[in-house]
């Protein structure tokens, strides 16, 4: 059942209610400063935003946010250049010296999964987090890790596979 205002025979809200409408909003604006200010610690640390090493001692907890392909670039030390951008996932390439890698991030968790579904057909492994997904050779995804979290999956691939030659 909807919760209707009352009105007068005017059908204009009773001034009644808009003295008690304006005394809300007014107790709510004079207790929004003190909420915000509640934060504690250092102010400049607040407005910068995560450091590294929270964002690290987040990731060994296992509860990293999802994060925007530029993030998690920044955290593994490449500036990335985004190569899809679509509804369904955006995606940034790096090239590094230690090597090329793939950052992809899903804005839904299903898209994530479709992804994955269809990389397990190319095989390889991957370093898989809260709807990001890193693409790259095993031993840069194990460098990643530490700072990234996230698990890595082996995918298994189609085809025929290699067996030892006969001669």
């Amino acid at each position: 059942m909807l919760h209707q205002r009352s009105r007068g025979r005017s059908g204009r809200i009773p001034p009644t209610a808009r003295l008690v409408r304006g005394a809300a909003l007014a107790g709510s604006l004079a207790l929004l400063p003190l909420a915000t200010a509640c934060g504690g610690g250092d102010d400049e640390a607040a407005r910068s935003g995560p450091t590294k090493t929270s964002v690290t001692a987040a990731a060994a907890a296992g509860v990293v946010a999802p994060a925007k392909v530029e993030v998690i670039a920044g955290l593994t030390g490449c500036k990335v250049k985004i190569r899809v951008e679509a509804e369904e996932l955006r995606e940034g390439v790096c090239h590094t010296k230690k090597g090329d890698y793939l950052i992809t991030t899903f804005p839904q968790e299903k898209y994530q999964k479709t992804w994955l579904e269809s990389a397990a057909v190319y095989g390889g492994k991957y370093l898989v987090g809260s709807r990001w997904v890193v693409s790259g050779q095993p031993k840069m995804l194990e460098q990643f890790r530490p700072t990234l979290g996230g698990t890595i999956q082996q995918m298994r691939g189609i085809g025929p596979t290699a067996a030892p030659s006969g001669s």
